[in-house]
């Protein structure tokens, strides 16, 4: 069975984490140092910031190779092959 890469499960399995981690922080809020929690909040924010960021350049990538494979699609069948050509015998090589 192929497995076929998922952006929306991808972006929620972040957004899982970041949770995750946000409650990891606030029930730490006792045994860490003021500057612990401070660096801890500042990486947690610097994370939510690159996450999003990540999230629209995906997003706007896979709206333009949509566009590209609908207007073209005989070069995507193409392009697939070959790529899937390359990746066999890469592989083929190794076993």
């Amino acid at each position: 069975m192929t497995e076929v890469f998922d952006g929306g499960k991808l972006a929620e399995e972040l957004r899982t984490l970041v949770r995750d981690a946000e409650a990891l922080l606030r029930t730490s809020t006792g045994t860490a140092s003021a500057a612990e929690q401070k660096h801890a909040e500042t990486t947690l924010a610097e994370l939510r910031d690159r996450m999003a960021t990540l999230e629209q350049q995906v997003s706007s990538r896979a709206r333009e190779v949509d566009s590209y494979v609908r207007d073209n699609p005989w070069q995507a069948v193409a392009v697939a092959g070959g790529v899937a050509l390359l990746v066999g015998l890469i592989m083929g090589r190794r076993g």
